[in-house]
């Protein structure tokens, strides 16, 4: 397949979210309807502080549901959620589970993706189910199909890296992790809650 660009890495497989941009639209729409409101009827007293929170809220829904992403370059998993995106070297990854979210261990951390989940009685029946160990098929959910690539590019990191999970050599690793701030979610978010502090004193 072709490939992308991103942060001057070549982008290998990009994950699709498995939930949340519906009501994630929905929230961000609704926000933007309560500003437009109070820009509209300003003058015939609609509350500020109402607008100032619809704001926060709509900061918050679209860092929160629109804005995490998931993505495969040639050496690492990228995980850009709410405050910051972890760059996390794919031959590091100890240990990874899909339920309601992705969770991945790698350098002694925890990290977590909301992009994919599957809902709680998937997750329940997935633990005995044996089909839920088998390769790609046809008809499988997507959130199974992402499990399965994501195991097969770390798989094939720790192959050319000539490590294998758990071990002391996985361990010794150099940048298992490296967290970056977003700055401009961040940013939003402080100045929207600011502003909602300022509005009830108004």
């Amino acid at each position: 397949m072709a490939r992308l660009q991103d942060d001057g890495e070549a982008v290998v497989e990009r994950f699709q979210p498995t939930s949340g941009r519906l009501s994630g639209w929905a929230a961000v729409a609704l926000s933007a309807t309560l500003v437009l409101a109070a820009v509209v009827y300003r003058d015939q007293g609609f509350p500020l502080w109402v607008a100032a929170a619809a704001l926060l809220g709509g900061v918050l829904a679209w860092a929160s549901m629109l804005r995490p992403a998931l993505w495969v370059t040639d050496e690492h998993l990228v995980m850009r959620n709410l405050g910051e995106t972890v760059h996390i070297r794919l031959a590091a990854v100890e240990e990874m589970v899909l339920r309601q979210v992705l969770a991945v261990r790698a350098g002694d951390r925890r990290l977590v993706s909301t992009v994919l989940g599957r809902t709680w009685r998937k997750t329940a029946t997935s633990r005995r189910d044996p089909a839920a160990v088998e390769g790609p098929r046809e008809g499988m959910k997507y959130a199974d199909w992402a499990e399965h690539r994501l195991r097969e590019l770390v798989d094939a990191a720790r192959e050319r890296a000539g490590v294998t999970a758990g071990s002391e050599e996985q361990r010794a690793l150099p940048d298992a992790v490296r967290r970056e701030p977003a700055i401009v979610p961040l940013a939003l978010i402080g100045a929207a809650a600011v502003l909602l502090v300022v509005s009830l004193f108004l």
